[in-house]
């Protein structure tokens, strides 16, 4: 078991190799604290809970981070395991790192319907803290890196659902961050749990040719570092084997065996200066082979993660091809740690706000995007290599491999794209799907007359900032006409798929179809099959098994024909409580299935009227409930019949209100205290953020009557910063 002290110990030599001068005293008051706040948690190993915190330190000191980024990632836990509060740390440690804090809390805590959703809307936080602070997101980076070390002692289902996201989420970001030493290791454990014999053939197959692959390693550096002393270059000479899961990537891209396989071996020349390099690179290919259309040059063309380096394969005398970097002790350190790196260099995270531009393309490319869709395209946008090539002027843009005209269209501008007719690739006409290749002039040509993009470009287009600014066009000048096509799509896939239109507006099962697809109404889902945010095919999926489970309810009520006699309203069964089932009588029909309504949740003292559903009873909603606002209609007045309080003695019933506030520390325990002054049964509390520095909560709770309702309303009415309570209309 991992002890305490041995981790303090590690945690402080690494402050005084990597940030001398630390005030220790400040650093020991956060782990005492910290300790304190976690001393009842333990580990899944056993070990005492503080030991993460420290090692989570540790990680954010070897990138070179700040002291209240060290506080910070010792306290990272506190406000979200304990009863720490941001005000306390705020006293204690300053602002910065209680937001900090803060911050890395926020990005844990998200419930969602699916898990595209839930990586969506955390990918989403992390987008908006970088561009708040960029620390927050490294902690959360070194938090996760922490715990995949550890993952040995996680269930076996609970290790494959966090190493797929670690490859979804946090390879990728730490990818984009430029990260490479935190993503090779994020890669290897994640590999080892996701496909553990093909990770164990990998590392017997390495132990099996250590010898033999470190005598060739020696010789080769044994070459080069001979070369380099021999003409005055100062310079640190190193070969390693690349990455498991590089070598696996490669394995499954080539189809090839391990065996079969070349360029597993790289090597690295760090030297003093930019000059150096390139002297370096004329010595290399004096000394060895050039496999030719293997150099790369990212020092002229940095990686839009800010990775500089010169790349290039060359065989030596025993015929096996290896790779060679070289760069600088800055870019080394930059290429080793990234954007932590770089925020050291810009003496703390001053840089250039073009740094990050392509945090606040990510944030606008999650507007009108189905999750799934996000997901993978996010994919090509952070981890898949990049082409480079250039406006008329010189400029250079960073595209993903792969992309067209049209993706350097939007990345220029989307009022170019959208006025786009044609393009022309090292001066010469080309068509708009033609892939781009490195170094290619690209003039895009364009017209004031141009009838804007075409539905055809979307599946063209490999950037998803493109494919989202060509959907925003879609969604914002075409309404009618998406509503149309969207329509046609969906009626056309729903006949494929044998299932009846009719029911999309029953008032009972349509709302619920429409939550389910999380629209509003349907026009707005037409619209949005239209300019390409949803397809028909997903929307289809998502509610084809209500469609089916209500069409079997429907054949069970037509064997079962149940007799229902219209007759006057029986005030005498209303008075006596006759027929009544869960406090409600419904005229005419004697002791049927009652439920109340979800969308509107009444209780007794609301005028209420039922709906007779098809295979579920009479479902009972208020008068004012926006599902009854087609009653009267021929299709529908059958099934509408009038229902009454029953006079009897006083039960619970479920309600809803909602809240509308604004944004302030401590709002939700004041609703939550309130809500247990009132003594009533609290069933469910949720909160989210609102546009415009808002905050919505939604209460669920019993009461007995209406007027206890409106008491319980009242109340929560007059907490600051309350602006409205609501019943709930869902």
């Amino acid at each position: 078991m991992e002890t305490f002290e041995v981790h303090y110990r590690e945690m402080c030599a690494t402050l005084s190799q990597y940030m001398p001068g630390t005030d220790m005293a400040l650093i020991d008051r956060a782990v005492d604290y910290a300790n304190n706040k976690h001393k009842l948690q333990k580990r899944k190993d056993g070990s005492p809970y503080i030991i993460h915190p420290l090692a989570v330190a540790k990680i954010v000191t070897e990138m070179g981070l700040d002291t209240d980024a060290v506080l910070a990632a010792l306290l990272h836990d506190c406000i979200e395991d304990t009863d720490a509060s941001h005000e306390e740390i705020e006293k204690l440690f300053g602002q910065a790192v209680a937001e900090m804090v803060e911050g890395v809390t926020k990005l844990t805590r998200a419930n969602f319907s699916s898990t595209e959703q839930a990586q969506m809307e955390n990918l989403r936080k992390m987008f908006m803290a970088m561009s708040k602070d960029i620390r927050v997101v490294l902690i959360k980076i070194a938090d996760r890196l922490h715990n995949m070390r550890t993952m040995q002692y996680q269930t076996p289902a609970k290790q494959i659902s966090k190493c797929r996201e670690t490859m979804d989420i946090y390879a990728p970001l730490a990818h984009r961050l430029g990260m490479q030493k935190i993503k090779w290791e994020l890669e290897d454990i994640a590999l080892r749990y996701l496909e553990p014999e093909a990770y164990e053939d990998i590392m017997s197959y390495l132990r099996a040719h250590k010898e033999q692959d470190e005598a060739f390693m020696n010789t080769i550096q044994g070459k080069i570092m001979e070369r380099l002393n021999g003409v005055n270059i100062h310079s640190t000479t190193y070969g390693r084997i690349k990455h498991v899961y590089s070598i696996y990537r490669k394995m499954q891209a080539q189809d090839k065996s391990l065996e079969e396989l070349y360029d597993v071996y790289a090597f690295r020349v760090i030297v003093d200066s930019i000059p150096d390099c390139y002297n370096v690179l004329g010595h290399i290919h004096d000394l060895f082979n050039l496999v030719p259309g293997r150099f790369k040059d990212y020092i002229s063309t940095p990686k839009p993660n800010m990775y500089q380096s010169l790349h290039t394969t060359v065989i030596g005398s025993q015929g096996i091809p290896f790779e060679v970097q070289i760069r600088t002790w800055e870019m080394h350190e930059i290429a080793e740690y990234g954007v932590a790196a770089h925020w050291k260099y810009k003496q703390g995270g001053e840089g250039n706000e073009k740094d990050f531009e392509w945090v606040r393309r990510l944030l606008e490319s999650q507007q009108d995007t189905d999750a799934e869709d996000y997901l993978q395209s996010l994919k090509i946008d952070m981890f898949d290599d990049e082409v480079f090539v250039f406006t008329p002027k010189g400029r250079i843009v960073s595209l993903p491999a792969g992309s067209t005209p049209i993706d350097f269209a939007y990345a220029i501008h989307s009022g170019v794209g959208n006025s786009m007719i044609g393009a022309k690739i090292n001066n010469r006409i080309a068509n708009i799907d033609t892939p781009l290749k490195n170094g290619d002039i690209l003039e895009i040509l364009t017209s004031k007359s141009a009838k804007g993009p075409s539905r055809d470009w979307l599946t063209i287009c490999k950037s998803n900032q493109a494919r989202t600014k060509i959907k925003q066009w879609f969604k914002k000048e075409k309404r009618e006409e998406n509503v149309a096509h969207g329509r046609a799509s969906f009626e056309a896939e729903m006949r494929r798929n044998g299932l009846p239109l009719s029911l999309t507006i029953d008032p009972e099962l349509g709302p619920q179809l429409l939550k389910k697809l999380s629209f509003d109404n349907w026009e707005d889902m037409y619209a949005a099959i239209g300019y390409g945010g949803l397809t028909a095919v997903k929307a289809v999926g998502r509610i084809r098994d209500d469609i089916n489970r209500a069409l079997k309810a429907q054949q069970n009520e037509r064997t079962q024909q149940p007799a229902v006699l219209r007759t006057s309203p029986d005030s005498e069964a209303v008075k006596n409580n006759r027929h009544a089932v869960n406090g409600v009588v419904v005229e005419d029909i004697d002791s049927c299935m009652i439920k109340f309504a979800k969308c509107c949740t009444p209780v007794p003292g609301d005028d209420i009227i039922g709906f007779i559903t098809k295979g579920f009873g009479v479902s009972v909603h208020r008068n004012d409930c926006p599902n009854t606002k087609n009653r009267h209609e021929p299709i529908q007045a059958a099934r509408w019949v009038r229902v009454y309080w029953a006079n009897q003695e006083a039960q619970p019933f479920e309600t809803t209100l909602e809240l509308e506030c604004i944004t302030r520390d401590g709002l939700l325990l004041d609703v939550a205290t309130m809500m247990t002054t009132t003594r009533v049964r609290l069933k469910e509390l949720n909160g989210k953020d609102l546009p415009g520095g808002k905050s919505g909560f939604t209460v669920k709770f019993e009461v007995k009557d209406v007027t206890e309702l409106e008491a319980i309303r009242n109340k929560l009415r007059s907490i600051p910063d309350v602006i409205e309570v609501r019943r709930g209309q869902n």
